[in-house]
């Protein structure tokens, strides 16, 4: 999310390749049975549509694959016109009219409109980039995108971007072609802006929504929404309503910068006479949160934190009620909760507090055995998560004058994207739309004060869009910036959704929403 994460909404909770695998793709007749129910309620009869998904299903699957061979990483400049390219012709095929790749100062956007001559428009946010990879640490290769059997999950298609964001696009793109065949026209109008820098933390998202065109388009529309897939592996849905903010930071400090030292690696023997760029380093960082190092203490850090309220506890309190603790311990890999924490105390605190994280660390030598070197520059990637009333320059400026503050100017702050925290009311149409479609097929459905992942909603609940915006969508996957990331194509588990049945959900959602 890049930026939201699957395992934390999960705590509550292909033709040929098909065939040369011996995959079965038959649809769960107990689902198949509770989505047809609820189908009276979004569009009428949606037997034709049914029928259709049905018949595109290895056409869908392989649309998916095909994107997922297809990796646009924006860290590392690959394939960023290819993909945002391919963004463009998928939604073509999709049926929108129009599909336009809009220039940034960094990757382009894509800027896109479909209008079915609806009385109401709905708006839709697209990523075509994921995360980078490293192929040796996966069990299939990660863009070969397999179809494998995993329990107990059912079959699943691993792959970099199966579940952020390919699979849940894909499904979404799916149910549009399912509707052409059908026969009919979507029941909305739909305006999609689209990225290839979610996962770098959208530092240029914000000229391709805030273009003259764009924000025009945008002013026609009563909400936006990503499609998400967002069950847990019990079949259960937690609707978030709002995400966390993040800025990700690049802190390099370097015996050149600071004057001191030697101004290149030298012999670790002269450590005696000379100080350190990687010492300088962990120095600084140590300031930077509490001695447990759980909690921010960057001077005004927590000047503008917006405390829950009351409702938020409230809709905390229904969600520690409704889940197994074990459960989410079990999906997460949970020793213990921070500083022995409750259930209940860790997710208000999941909820409530901004955070400060070092995703990785290099300086020196770091090959097999070692090398006496005295490393005369030290790199820390951090991440640092947001909650209302903080915005992301705030967040970089208190940084910077932290650190200057205790004699560490010299160490330099690179911010390589981030985006302010959004929030959504719960009597908003979209999230009244969205919780419909989920009860009405069955699903389990309980709030959540925010997502404690990132995406760059705020664009779009501030001004001067201001609308509504959170994610939709059924089934489930998982591992997302991980090794073997997942998304399930056909369930083992008649409660959750597959790749088929989720398709469905989304043309509901898209009648829901018409009908808001």
């Amino acid at each position: 999310m890049s930026e939201w994460t699957v395992e934390q909404r999960d705590r509550r909770g292909l033709l040929m390749m098909a065939a040369a695998a011996g995959v079965t793709l038959a649809t769960p007749r107990l689902l198949r049975a509770a989505v047809d129910k609820a189908g009276s309620k979004f569009g009428g009869d949606l037997s034709a549509v049914h029928a259709a998904i049905d018949k595109q299903r290895p056409e869908a699957i392989k649309r998916l694959q095909s994107w997922i061979a297809l990796p646009s990483i924006a860290a590392e400049n690959r394939n960023m016109k290819e993909g945002c390219q391919m963004m463009i012709d998928l939604l073509k095929e999709a049926g929108f009219q129009t599909a336009t790749m809009l220039p940034t100062d960094g990757q382009p956007g894509v800027f896109a409109t479909l209008d079915a001559g609806a009385r109401r428009t709905v708006g839709m946010y697209f990523m075509y980039d994921v995360k980078q990879f490293d192929p040796s640490e996966w069990s299939s290769p990660p863009l070969d995108a397999a179809i494998v059997d995993r329990p107990p999950f059912g079959k699943v298609m691993i792959g970099r971007g199966a579940i952020n964001q390919k699979g849940p696009e894909a499904t979404w793109l799916a149910a549009l072609h399912a509707l052409k065949a059908a026969g009919r026209k979507p029941p909305v109008n739909i305006v999609l802006v689209a990225e290839g820098e979610e996962e770098i933390g959208s530092p240029h998202f914000g000229q391709v929504v805030h273009r003259p065109e764009v924000l025009a388009a945008l002013s026609k529309c009563h909400e936006v929404f990503m499609p998400f897939a967002s069950q847990s592996p019990q079949g259960d849905v937690r609707v978030a309503l709002g995400a966390k903010g993040l800025i990700e930071v690049e802190l390099v400090a370097s015996t050149q910068r600071w004057g001191r030292g030697a101004k290149d690696d030298i012999h670790s023997s002269y450590k005696a006479e000379l100080d350190s760029a990687v010492w300088r380093m962990v120095k600084a960082l140590s300031t930077l949160v509490s001695e447990d190092g759980n909690d921010p203490a960057i001077d005004g850090w927590f000047e503008h934190v917006k405390p829950l309220t009351e409702r938020q506890k409230q809709i905390i309190a229904a969600e520690v009620a409704a889940t197994q603790e074990a459960d989410a311990r079990k999906l997460l890999g949970v020793q213990h909760w921070v500083r022995d924490l409750s259930y209940r105390d860790a997710l208000e605190r999941l909820a409530s507090q901004p955070t400060v994280n070092i995703e990785g660390m290099f300086a020196g030598y770091t090959g097999p055995g070692g090398k006496t070197v005295l490393p005369s520059k030290a790199t820390a990637k951090l991440d640092m998560r947001l909650v209302p009333d903080q915005t992301a320059a705030e967040a970089e400026a208190k940084l910077k004058a932290h650190l200057a503050k205790r004699g560490y100017g010299d160490i330099e702050v690179k911010v390589t994207g981030g985006y302010d925290p959004t929030q959504t009311d719960e009597s908003s149409p979209l999230i009244k739309a969205s919780t419909s479609v989920y009860r009405a097929e069955g699903m389990p459905v309980s709030l959540s004060p925010r997502l404690a992942g990132s995406w760059p909603g705020y664009l779009f609940t501030g001004p001067p869009v201001a609308l509504p915006a959170g994610h939709f969508g059924t089934g489930h996957g998982s591992r997302q910036h991980a090794p073997d990331e997942y998304y399930v194509i056909e369930s083992g588990n008649p409660a959750v959704h597959g790749m088929a049945e989720a398709t469905l959900s989304y043309v509901k959602h898209l009648y829901a929403l018409a009908g808001a």
